[in-house]
């Protein structure tokens, strides 16, 4: 039996070998604005947004930005703690120039590398403080590689045909490589699905602006870049009652829309959790999906118990050792990962 079929998922099951639930339909509940501000609170948003100015085949250009506020106790407006941005050409996932403010003269060091793994690894090797600090630029340079992945779905927005530009073999292709690489992914899935399908139907939904109508400053400023386009957000909110922090977080992929109306989300999601702050580790953690392209993907959720009483500092590390592959979500992992940067936020509560 291979490794994969030997997987929990693919037998159907949990890590707590309860049964994965099951969905008849994916999930389009769409979560609106962010919520305002807490008195007492500091606050991480950051955006990645992809534009191609040559076309779909062309260079992909990368603009980040991501910022760091104070609120006070009297819930007024912000203050501005840190700030980054970048800005990155690449060619199809490889890197070809990044660029920093504050600049970061051994970004150069990245040109050639391919987004993932790799990607991750030679950002550490360069910048080995910006991981450790939990810097708002490390979240942005971190990001690269699942924004590069998704990215590229805003065009199926944009283009009737663009199912037309692979053959049912690169269709089946894809398929095979994708099994197994996540929970929505896992062997016997709808999203796997080809027979009698062009290509697996990718649930999407319209979405809200992301800022507060009654807290324009609780984002940074979110430029429209017009066009096709594609932003990567997150927001992640604490605050501390006694020797708890408190957790909130947001995440949403999403891609302009042709009649220039609202956005269209394909990825969703929020997670409240809880740290004990004497130790610094994870106490509760529940992530809810707000949009997701399959139904399988609905049972994501399911294992991130498991990463409770693991310190924060640790959890870019853990979380990609419990919940790899068809034990986790990749976007889900991505907005677990970056708890690790709230013992850093967690130094500027008021």
């Amino acid at each position: 039996m291979s490794d994969l079929a030997m997987e929990a998922a693919a037998q159907g099951l949990a890590l707590s070998g309860a049964r994965l639930p099951l969905f008849d339909m994916p999930v389009s509940q769409p979560w609106g604005p962010s919520p305002p501000r807490r008195p007492g609170s500091v606050r991480r948003t950051m955006t990645l947004d992809a534009t191609w100015p040559d076309g779909q085949d062309g260079d992909v250009l990368f603009t980040g930005d991501a910022r760091d506020i104070v609120t006070g106790w009297d819930g007024g407006a912000p203050t501005i703690i840190a700030t980054a941005h970048i800005d990155v050409v690449a060619e199809q996932r490889v890197m070809l120039s990044v660029v920093s403010t504050p600049p970061r003269a051994e970004l150069a060091q990245l040109s050639g590398a391919r987004a993932g793994g790799y990607l991750r690894a030679e950002i550490d090797k360069a910048l080995p403080g910006e991981k450790r600090d939990g810097t708002p630029l490390y979240l942005l340079l971190d990001d690269l590689a699942g924004a590069s992945l998704v990215g590229g779905w805003a065009w199926s927005r944009w283009t009737q045909d663009w199912l037309s530009r692979l053959s049912m073999e690169d269709r089946a292709d894809h398929a095979a490589r994708m099994e197994g690489i996540c929970i929505g992914f896992r062997p016997g899935s709808d999203a796997l699905a080809i027979g009698g399908r062009p290509v697996p139907d990718q649930n999407a939904s319209r979405v809200r602006p992301l800022v507060n109508p009654h807290d324009a400053e609780g984002w940074h400023p979110l430029i429209d870049r017009g066009g096709v386009n594609f932003r990567r957000a997150r927001r992640i909110d604490i605050w501390r009652e006694g020797d708890v922090i408190h957790i909130e977080s947001g995440f949403q992929d999403s891609a302009s829309a042709p009649d220039g109306g609202d956005r269209i989300a394909i990825h969703e999601y929020r997670i409240t959790a809880t740290a004990d702050a004497p130790t610094q580790t994870l106490r509760s953690v529940v992530a809810t999906p707000g949009t997701l392209p399959y139904k399988e993907c609905r049972a994501a959720p399911v294992n991130v118990d498991a990463l409770v009483g693991v310190p924060l500092a640790n959890l870019r590390a853990q979380v990609l050792l419990t919940l790899r592959k068809t034990a986790g979500c990749t976007h889900l992992n991505d907005m677990l990962r970056a708890l690790a940067e709230v013992p850093t936020l967690e130094k500027h509560l008021p």
